[in-house]
Parts: structure tokens; C-alpha cells; sequence
């Protein structure tokens, strides 16, 4: 039995918004991360690549979600001052826990990403193709960030599993809202 076309167009409508949201939110991640740290620190260089990285998925969202005719996530403003505080809170506890930041998230995102892939199959191969891609670069974050001690950070297990717990929150809501 096939998903009637309605019900897959509001699915995959509802993928774009949340993953054009969570690329936003990424964006604004490292922005706050970047505007403590500054470049004093030798993962400056490597946060301002993830960041151009993350930039680049938002604006392939952007484009999507224009092209597709998708009501982006009312929350845009509520996951602008979000992301930049995470960001900012985390690089103020230090270089570690601005790594554990990015390490949880990325760990739900890929955890997010599968999903859709695995509900997508080969129905759309354009954002699929894109997921894919982006899911990729989201593990090499994951994996900088875990090299450059995450799980050193202080209350490693507790920030991660808060963290984490919000990246769940952000997509169920963004999905509706």
C-alpha cells in the first residue's frame, strides 16, 4: 500500500522545514561559540569551517523551502536566540564543552537525518542526495569534536544528555510549528 501523494508532500514538506530549521540552528551555534572564542583558540579555524559548512546546508534549505513552496518553522526567532546562547554558554565554559555542544548535536541530527532517509527511501532523490551529503558532513563535526576531547568537558554526560534532549524538543516542534 502507497502513502497517498497529500500526505507524502505534507511529510516531505515537514522534513524540509525541520531540516532547514536545524541547519539554522547550527549556523547560529557556532556563531555564538565564534563570538566567545574568537580566534584565541586553535579550534577557532575548525569551528568557522563547520560553520561555513552549516551555512551552506541552511542556504540549500533556504532555496528548497522557496522553490517547494514550504511554510518554514515559526520558531525561526526562538531557534536564533537558542542556538547563539547554546553556543555562547558552551564556548564560555571552555573549548571542551563548546566541542561537547557540538558532538550532542550532531549526534541527533544524525540520528534525525537516518530517519528521514530511511522514511524517504527513493521517493525524493533530490533531498535525499542532499541528506546524505549533509549527513556526512555533520559526522566529520562530530568526529573533529570528539578528538578535541568532548567527552573531557566537565559534566560531559549530563551536558550531552541536555543537549541532546533540546535537538529531540527543536525537531518534534519545528515538524509542527
Amino acid at each position: 500500500m502507497t502513502e497517498a501523494p497529500e500526505k507524502s508532500n505534507r511529510r516531505t514538506a515537514s522534513m524540509i522545514r525541520v531540516d532547514q530549521a536545524g541547519e539554522y540552528g547550527a549556523t547560529r551555534i557556532y556563531a555564538g561559540q565564534l563570538a566567545v572564542m574568537g580566534d584565541r583558540h586553535p579550534m577557532a579555524r575548525e569551528i568557522a569551517h563547520m560553520a561555513e559548512q552549516e551555512e551552506r546546508h541552511r542556504k540549500f534549505f533556504d532555496a528548497m523551502i522557496a522553490r517547494r513552496g514550504v511554510r518554514p518553522t515559526a520558531l525561526q526567532p526562538v531557534w536564533n536566540v537558542a542556538g547563539f546562547a547554546l553556543g555562547a554558554v558552551t564556548a564560555a565554559m571552555g573549548p571542551k564543552a563548546a566541542m561537547a555542544c557540538t558532538a550532542a548535536v550532531e549526534t541527533e541530527i544524525d540520528r534525525h537525518y537516518r530517519h528521514q532517509l530511511d522514511e524517504l527511501g527513493d521517493r525524493d532523490p533530490e533531498l535525499s542526495a542532499a541528506v546524505e551529503d549533509f549527513r556526512a558532513e555533520e559526522l566529520e563535526h562530530k568526529e573533529a569534536a570528539l578528538k578535541a576531547g568532548a567527552e573531557s568537558a566537565p559534566g560531559y554526560p549530563i551536558l550531552s544528555l541536555a543537549i541532546r534532549a533540546g535537538c529531540r524538543a527543536a525537531i518534534a516542534l519545528s515538524k509542527r510549528i
